[in-house]
């Protein structure tokens, strides 16, 4: 069985019911699993699509790309969600990495298709509209074994916050695992309306609730892009149960004039992640009533490697949860060694969800993949009952004078400053310390000074650990995630003068 069973099964079960909204156009499950059959059909025949091909899709959260990713499923053709806030040559980077053999692309991303395709004579593209439905019209595709529970169906690029985006393989049974602990996660049912807002280019917006709810048989709504006005018209109007909103867009929310007096209360809960979430965020809508669950993953784990579930929402707050319920955690030193309750180590994850490969990588496979264990390169620490809480990426850590820095651990007592908009700690070269704190700040108060965001840290946290500088900034290098490109930021204090902000 592949992928694509699970439409099938639920166009039986219950054909009339919503399987997917979008721009005021709803698609039944019934209508899906035509859709899709017709796609299997179309790709194979029309196109030459062949099981292992690349299938690129470069657009926003559309319909076409869960149509997409479904029929390559079924045919053993791997989807490849493209990031549309990528540069051309970024693009093109993605396109020749993964040897793409076909681009859908959005009406939008018109000029970008065809100037990639344009030098790529291999590369066939299909034009949303039009051309696509008349694939997704054709008579269904074959039946038959091309593609089973091994077989790669996604590849996710990265996001980059390192440097050069790794091409992340995930087999169809990493995304039915993943299912299967989201399912757990948020007690998810056919019952149960999702809001998608989150790009789905990322297994965040794809992989924590959309794929789940459609193997569940729930409804999924489909926002292009994440506007904080349609999101709260859409939570009033449309009542959906559950959401997935990384930080900067719940803050977002709350910042919106309409937030006080939309109605909060068709949600279940809200989950977050991607990031260290601030309590204050998180504090916004225990107050409107609304639990938020933090989830922790990442790309590599599909991404579910653990979560809280509502129960555990208020008394946990700022904890990324238990392991899942298909999933094994360990927290181990730098010598591989497991670390005991209430020690920092490095998070490990093993389980059924975990990617197959980086494509065409074997060097970063081996380094991630040790004994079936994904090295995260999170630091983390685990309380006596086994929650999970993040406290920063091993390769941000800074290593002062032998002592270790958690840049998170700074990054907390800025949040906390109302003159301060957002704010990052990274590690800058020092001939006496090895590497000394900086924060890179972006000031909400003009009159913001160096000497007072200093002493901010007086009395808060030990000396050695004080930023030995404070740079200003118009605004923080951030993903499509909204993650923060600490790599973009140690450059960036490492040569100052580079900056014109």
């Amino acid at each position: 069985m592949d992928l694509a069973t699970w439409i099938e099964r639920w166009a039986a079960f219950a054909p009339d019911k919503a399987a997917l909204a979008s721009d005021g156009r709803t698609l039944t499950y019934r209508a899906l699993a035509a859709r899709i059959a017709g796609l299997v059909g179309g790709l194979e025949r029309e196109l030459g699509v062949r099981a292992g091909d690349r299938v690129a899709f470069l657009g926003p959260n559309r319909p076409e790309l869960v149509e997409l990713l479904f029929a390559s499923a079924r045919i053993g053709a791997i989807a490849v969600p493209l990031n549309w806030r990528l540069a051309l040559p970024e693009l093109a980077y993605i396109l020749d990495h993964c040897g793409a053999a076909l681009l859908v692309c959005d009406a939008a991303f018109a000029d970008a298709g065809a100037a990639l395709a344009e030098t790529r004579p291999g590369l066939r593209q299909v034009r949303l509209g039009t051309e696509f439905d008349t694939l997704a019209g054709a008579a269904g595709g074959r039946r038959g074994a091309r593609a089973g529970p091994d077989s790669p169906v996604l590849i996710v690029y990265t996001s980059g916050t390192t440097g050069r985006p790794k091409g992340t393989v995930l087999t169809q049974d990493a995304l039915f695992w993943n299912a299967v602990n989201s399912t757990h996660m948020h007690d998810l049912s056919s019952a149960d309306r999702v809001l998608t807002s989150a790009p789905m280019f990322h297994v965040g917006g794809l992989n924590i609730q959309t794929l789940p709810a459609l193997h569940a048989g729930a409804g999924v709504i489909l926002h292009r892009r994440f506007d904080p006005g349609a999101v709260l018209a859409a939570i009033a109007r449309d009542r959906p149960t559950l959401t997935v909103l990384v930080p900067a867009q719940m803050a977002a929310l709350i910042g919106h004039p309409g937030w006080a007096a939309t109605d909060l209360s068709s949600l279940r809960m809200v989950t977050t992640g991607s990031t260290i979430v601030p309590h204050a965020l998180i504090g916004a809508f225990h107050d409107r009533g609304v639990p938020v669950v933090q989830v922790y993953g990442t790309t590599e784990t599909a991404p579910i490697a653990a979560y809280l579930r509502a129960e555990h929402a208020r008394d946990h707050v700022g904890a990324a949860g238990l392991a899942a319920v298909h999933c094994a955690l360990r927290l181990v030193d730098d010598a591989g060694r497991e670390v005991g309750a209430g020690e920092r180590g490095e998070v490990w994850v093993q389980g059924p969800n975990l990617m197959r490969e980086y494509w065409d990588d074997a060097a970063a496979t081996e380094a991630a993949l040790a004994g079936g264990w994904f090295r995260t390169g999170d630091i983390g620490q685990l309380d006596a009952a086994g929650f999970l809480t993040i406290v920063d990426r091993k390769k941000d850590v800074i290593i002062s004078g032998g002592e270790n820095i958690y840049p998170a651990e700074l990054e907390r007592v800025l949040a906390d400053s109302t003159a301060i908009a957002e704010a990052a700690v990274v590690g800058r070269a020092d001939a006496r310390w090895g590497e000394v704190p900086v924060a890179v700040v972006v000031a909400a108060d003009r009159g913001l000074t160096e000497a007072a965001v200093l002493g901010l840290f007086a009395g808060r946290i030990a000396r050695f650990k004080h930023p030995k500088q404070v740079l200003f900034v118009d605004r923080l290098p951030r993903n499509a995630m909204g993650k923060v490109e600490k790599f973009t930021l140690r450059d960036l204090v490492a040569h100052p003068a580079a900056t014109d902000t």
